[in-house]
């Protein structure tokens, strides 16, 4: 019986050294956080005072309304279609959910409003960035 007891503990044992040294593995070798990748440049003179430039490719639209510019995905939150842009709005063409310029859900069967990525304006160039920011839709 004192066989057993001496071995269950080494178990113990082991698997806390295991544990503590697979949290210190993880923290040393940590990957340090990454800068959110550019994915557009555009020219401020290319925005047109209110509507919105597409980037098909890319799945991007810059939207300016009261002078202020969004940065909307263009994929659908119902099942990730690449969503048209309309003057009346946003359209998804596979299962008809309906998005305002801003982005807010108008008609399902999407649920969620298309993602806000970041926009920063250095002096005469708007830059989208791959992170999402809270929508405001």
């Amino acid at each position: 019986m004192a066989a057993i007891s001496k071995s269950r503990r080494r178990f113990i044992a082991t698997i806390a050294a295991a544990i503590g040294g697979g949290w210190f593995l993880q923290r040393f070798f940590a990957l340090p956080p990454h800068a959110a990748r550019m994915l557009l440049e555009v020219p401020v003179t290319k925005m047109p005072e209110r509507g919105a430039l597409v980037f098909r490719n890319e799945r991007i639209a810059l939207v300016r309304e009261e002078g202020v510019t969004h940065a909307l995905s263009l994929v659908c939150t119902h099942l990730g279609c690449t969503v048209n842009v309309l003057p009346q709005g946003i359209t998804c063409p596979c299962h008809g959910s309906e998005f305002t310029s801003t982005g807010r859900v108008l008609k399902g069967p999407a649920t969620d409003p298309l993602p806000h990525l970041r926009v920063e304006q250095n002096g005469e160039v708007l830059r989208v960035f791959e992170d999402k920011i809270e929508n405001k839709a």
